[in-house]
C-alpha cells in the first residue's frame, strides 16, 4: 500500500472507529463484535506505525476513549485511567518484550493475569472508608457511579487492616463484571418482562452501573475484581499490588502468574485459553505487566496506553478484513461456489486468507463488492465465512461481483436449474468436477484412504495414472515410486491403505459416490431404509420419498444418479475391483435411533467428525442448528450461539465428558 492509499484508508478507519467508540463507551450498544472493533484499531495502529507522518491529533490511537455520559456528575481522575494496547499472538508479545527491555536496558519479569470482560472502575477510599467510584470515561474525566458501585457486595465498604496506617486517600482500580450465572438470570428476567436481552456481559455490567436508580444496579448481582492499587502503600512490584489488594478485602484475581520469559507467558496464556470456558465469568485474554513498578513507571506512556503493559487477546472468532478478489471454485457436483480472497487476518488461532460466500444469492444479500471491508467469522472447525459488509469504509473504488457465463475451468456454459440457488457447469466431464469428486471419494467420511490427500491426488491426475476414482484401486507400488514424495515405505503404506479401504459400510459408500444433495446424514438414512445397494439402485422416486427427510428434489437426484449408465458403469467397476459393501446395523443395534444431536465448541478427546460418526453408528442423527426437535446439545470449549439457543429452548445440554460416558453406557440416559 502506497502513502496515498494509506492516507485514504486511515481516514476511513478513523471515522468508523470513532463511531464504534461512541457506541461502546457512551451508548453501551456496540453494533459490531468487539473483536472486529479491535482488529480495525490494530489495522489503524499498524498503518500509522508504517506512515508516522499521517498521525493526526484526532486519531483514535491518540486518546483513550469516548466522552462521559451527561446524566452523571463528572469526576476528574487525578491519575489518568489508560487503556492497553492489544496483542494477537506470540510475535506481537515478543516484539513488545524486546522493545520494553531495550528501553529498560535490562532483562525483566512479567506479571500475568486474566483480562476481565467488564467495565473499568476507579474507587476512592477516604480514611479507610468507601468514598467515591467513577467510570473511566475518556481517561481524564469519568462519571460518578458511587451509589451503584456501593451496592456491589465484593466491594468492601471499609478497607481491611493490613498493619499499616492508610493515607487519607487510597485509590483502587478494577473491573465491574457479571458472572455467567448472573448474566443468564438477568436475561431471563428481561425475557419475562418482554424487554430486549443484553448481547454480552460487558454491556450488561455497563448498563447496570449506569442506572440512575441504585436499586436497579443492586438487583443485577454485579461483582468486582481489583487489578491495580494507584496509591503508594510501599508496594514495589505488580505482584505485590495483588497481594496488598487481597489483604485489603478485594478479590484480586484467581489465576495469576509471575513469568520470566516469553515461553512462560505463552504457556500461561494457553492454560487460561483452555480454562476460560469453565470459569464462572468471562475473560477475553491475558494482561501482561512489567512486574517492577519503578521500571513500569519509567517506561512511561505511548499514545493511549502505558508502555509497560499489554493485553494479549484470545483468538477472535470474528475480525475485520478486506476482500481483495472473488474467485469461482467448481465443486464435485459442478456447482460454482464464489470464494472471497481476503487480506490475511488472524482468526480463531489461524491466519485466514479465504472465506466461502456459498452462492451468488448470498453475495446479493450481503451487498458485497470486491474491495469491501467485511466481518469474517470462524467458529470451531467451520470454514470461515463473511457475515457482514461495513459499507461505511467504502471509497467508491469497489467493484460488483458478477455471475460468470462460462465455467472458469472448461469454458462450458453455466446453468441454473429451476428452483435452485446454485449455478452449475453444464459439462459433466469438466476436469474440475472430476478432480473434486476424487478428493471427496478418498476423504475420511467416504473411503477414508489414509495418506491420499489432495496433493497426491493431483500428482496422480497430472501423471495420468488415474482418470476417475475407480482407477485408484488399480495402482501399484511401482506406479508410485517414480513420483515425488514417494519412497519404498511410503508407496507400500499407501497401497496398503487403498486395499484396506475397500471394505466399508453402505452409508459411507453412498456418500463417497458424490450424489447431488446426499450428505452424510442422508446417506445413513438411505442405507438404513433400504439395507442394500441393489434395493437402492432399483428403487423408484416414490420409494426414495419414503426415507426420512428425503423430499421431491432429493429423491429425483438419487433416482437420476442410479439410472445414469455412466454411474452404473462406475459402480460396477468399483465392485469388480474388490470393493465390499457391508450392511448397516439393524434397528435392534441402534440405541440412539430417533435422537438428534447438535455439537458446538471445540472438543478435546474427539474431532467433531469422529463424534458425529459415533452418533450415526448408534442410530442418532446430526443437525447443524438447534431447534425444538433437538434432543442433545454437546458443548465443548468456547461454544457459540447454539449453546445460548439451547438454553433458551430448554434443550438438554451435555459436556464432552457426559457424551463420552453415554458412549460407554450405550443406552441413552432418561
Amino acid at each position: 500500500m502506497n502513502k496515498a492509499e494509506a492516507k485514504k484508508r486511515i481516514e476511513k478507519l478513523k471515522q468508523a472507529i470513532n463511531k464504534y467508540s461512541y457506541e461502546y463507551h457512551v451508548l453501551d450498544k456496540l453494533s459490531i463484535p468487539e473483536s472486529v472493533w479491535d482488529s480495525l484499531k490494530k489495522e489503524l495502529a499498524d498503518l500509522e506505525r508504517q506512515f508516522p507522518d499521517l498521525i493526526t491529533p484526532d486519531s483514535p490511537t491518540q486518546r483513550v476513549s469516548g466522552q462521559p455520559l451527561d446524566k452523571f456528575v463528572k469526576v476528574q481522575h487525578k491519575t489518568p485511567m489508560l487503556s492497553l494496547n492489544d496483542a494477537f499472538g506470540k510475535d506481537d508479545v515478543k516484539d513488545w518484550m524486546e522493545r520494553v527491555e531495550r528501553l529498560a536496558k535490562q532483562k525483566l519479569s512479567y506479571f500475568c493475569e486474566p483480562k476481565m470482560d467488564g467495565l473499568a472502575i476507579s474507587i476512592i477510599y477516604k480514611n479507610g472508608l468507601f468514598y467515591q467510584a467513577a467510570t473511566r470515561g475518556n481517561g481524564q474525566i469519568g462519571e460518578d457511579v458511587t451509589l451503584n458501585v456501593k451496592t456491589i457486595e465484593s466491594v468492601p465498604l471499609r478497607l481491611y487492616d493490613i498493619g499499616i496506617d492508610y493515607p487519607e486517600e487510597v485509590e483502587v482500580r478494577g473491573e465491574v463484571y457479571m458472572t455467567k450465572q448472573a448474566f443468564a438470570e438477568l436475561n431471563k428476567k428481561q425475557r419475562k418482562k418482554g424487554e430486549p436481552e443484553f448481547a454480552n456481559p460487558r454491556n450488561a455490567a455497563a448498563g447496570s452501573i449506569r442506572q440512575l436508580d441504585p436499586r436497579l444496579a443492586a438487583e443485577r448481582n454485579l461483582s468486582f475484581m481489583a487489578y491495580d492499587l494507584v496509591t503508594d502503600l510501599g508496594q514495589t512490584t505488580h505482584q505485590q499490588v495483588h497481594q496488598f489488594l487481597n489483604k485489603m478485602g478485594f478479590r484480586a484475581g484467581d489465576y495469576l502468574q509471575l513469568c520470566s520469559d516469553l515461553d512462560e507467558i505463552m504457556s500461561f496464556f494457553a492454560k487460561l485459553e483452555k480454562l476460560r470456558g469453565k470459569l464462572p465469568y468471562w475473560i477475553d485474554g491475558v494482561v501482561i505487566t512489567v512486574n517492577d513498578l519503578a521500571v513500569f513507571k519509567s517506561l512511561g506512556v505511548a499514545g493511549k496506553a502505558p508502555r509497560g503493559a499489554l493485553a494479549l487477546k484470545f483468538p477472535a472468532e470474528q475480525a475485520a478484513t478486506r476482500v481483495k478478489d472473488v474467485i469461482i471454485q467448481v465443486g464435485r457436483t459442478g456447482v460454482l461456489t464464489p470464494v472471497a480472497v481476503l487480506e490475511p487476518v488472524q482468526l480463531a488461532g489461524t491466519v485466514v486468507s479465504r472465506a466461502s460466500l456459498h452462492n451468488f444469492d448470498e453475495i446479493k444479500r450481503l451487498g458485497l463488492k470486491i474491495g469491501d471491508t467485511v466481518i469474517v467469522q470462524k467458529a470451531g472447525d467451520i470454514i470461515p465465512d463473511i457475515v457482514k459488509v461495513l459499507p461505511e469504509l467504502r471509497t467508491g473504488e469497489e467493484k460488483e461481483v458478477r455471475v460468470p457465463r462460462r465455467c472458469p475451468i472448461c469454458r462450458s456454459p453455466v446453468v441454473r436449474p429451476k428452483g435452485e440457488v446454485n449455478y452449475y457447469c453444464s459439462n459433466k466431464n469438466c476436469f474440475a468436477i472430476q478432480r473434486e469428486h476424487i478428493y471427496h471419494f478418498v476423504s475420511k467420511p467416504a473411503f477414508n484412504i489414509e495418506g491420499l490427500g489432495p496433493k497426491i491426488v493431483d500428482q496422480l491426475l497430472d501423471e495420468g495414472l488415474i482418470k476417475d476414482a475407480s482407477q485408484i484401486f488399480d495402482l501399484t507400488e511401482g506406479d508410485l515410486l517414480p513420483l515425488e514424495r514417494f519412497a519404498d515405505k511410503s508407496a507400500a503404506n499407501l497401497i496398503q491403505s487403498i486395499q484396506k479401504s475397500k471394505r466399508l459400510p453402505l452409508s459411507r459408500f453412498l456418500y463417497a459416490l458424490g450424489i447431488r444433495h446426499v450428505g452424510e446424514q442422508t446417506a445413513v438414512a438411505l442405507a438404513r431404509h433400504f439395507g442394500s445397494l441393489d434395493k437402492i439402485m432399483s428403487a423408484s422416486i416414490d420409494q426414495f420419498k419414503q426415507v426420512p427427510d428425503v423430499g421431491e428434489v432429493v429423491a429425483e437426484s438419487i433416482y437420476n444418479y442410479f439410472h445414469d449408465p455412466k454411474n452404473i458403469k462406475f459402480i460396477k467397476s468399483l465392485l469388480d475391483k474388490g470393493v465390499v459393501i457391508e450392511s448397516e446395523k439393524t434397528s435392534k443395534n441402534l440405541p440412539w435411533q430417533g435422537k438428534t444431536f447438535v455439537f458446538t465448541g471445540a472438543l478435546s478427546h474427539l474431532t467433531r467428525s469422529e463424534a458425529q460418526q459415533k452418533v450415526r453408528e448408534l442410530g442418532g442423527s446430526i443437525a447443524n442448528s438447534v431447534s425444538k426437535k433437538t434432543d442433545f446439545v454437546v458443548v465443548g470449549d468456547n461454544p457459540g450461539s447454539k449453546y445460548e439457543k439451547a438454553k433458551k429452548l430448554g434443550i438438554k445440554i451435555i459436556s464432552e465428558n457426559d457424551f463420552l460416558q453415554m458412549l460407554n453406557q450405550v443406552d441413552l440416559p432418561k
